[in-house]
């Protein structure tokens, strides 16, 4: 079945917020993995159960838009979503950082924030 440029259009989009979805979920993965340590063991079942669930999640989405037909515009989409998804990320990290930085520190509060302060 042949799409129409609008269709397709709408397509591409839904792709990429389905591929920012995964990579922001992934990263969510990531930061649990950083509070809660694991085995390597745990962490690779983790990695398994993750990318068999988004990867259904990708299956779902290309066969309800693209009607079961793998199509080019879906996985370039996909790509596109997730490397926006990464600069968007990236860029809230270093506003966080600049912000955290310009915010003056109480003396006395926290005292290993003052070791660290005082050792650089």
């Amino acid at each position: 079945m042949i799409l129409g440029i609008g269709t397709e259009a709408g397509v591409f989009l839904y792709a990429g917020l389905s591929g920012m979805t995964v990579m922001f979920a992934y990263g969510i993965l990531s930061c649990l993995r950083r509070l809660i340590p694991h085995s390597l063991r745990m962490v690779g079942a983790e990695d398994l159960f993750f990318w068999i669930a988004a990867s259904a999640y990708i299956f779902n989405g290309m066969y309800e838009t693209t009607y079961g037909s793998i199509r080019w515009f879906f996985l370039l989409g996909l790509g596109s979503g997730a490397g926006v998804g990464y600069m968007l990320e990236y860029f809230v990290r270093k506003a966080g950082a600049r912000i955290s930085s310009a915010l003056p520190v109480q003396k006395g509060k926290n005292k290993s924030l003052e070791k660290k302060q005082k050792s650089i």
